[in-house]
C-alpha cells in the first residue's frame, strides 16, 4: 500500500507492507535510490505493518519494486501502474 502526503513541492510517500508478508527483511528499491537495496529498508510499526517514508520531487514518475530475502522481487498492487517490469508511482 502507498500513503502520500504533499509537503512543500515534494510528495512524502510511505511504502507499507504487512509485517510478515513476505517473511524476512524487505527494502523498497527504485530509480529514486539508484536501485540500492540498503537505502530504504522497511521497519516494523506498532500497527502490525512495516513501512518506510521517502520524500520525492513532485510532479514526477518513478519506477520501483520491493526486494525481500532470498532475492525475491515483487511489485506493489496499489501502485499507479506497472510497465511490465516495475511498479510505477506518480507524485
Amino acid at each position: 500500500m502507498l500513503e502520500r502526503k504533499q509537503v512543500k513541492g515534494r510528495t512524502q510517500v510511505t511504502f507499507v507492507l504487512p509485517e510478515n508478508a513476505p517473511d524476512g527483511p524487505v527494502s523498497v528499491v527504485g530509480d529514486f535510490n539508484q536501485w540500492d537495496p540498503a537505502a530504504h529498508p522497511l521497519k516494523a510499526r506498532g500497527d502490525g505493518t512495516r513501512a518506510v517514508t521517502i520524500a520525492l520531487p513532485s510532479p514526477a514518475t518513478h519506477a520501483f519494486r520491493y526486494l525481500a530475502a532470498g532475492d525475491y522481487w515483487f511489485d506493489d498492487d496499489s501502485a499507479d501502474g506497472h510497465d511490465g517490469t516495475n511498479s510505477r508511482l506518480h507524485t
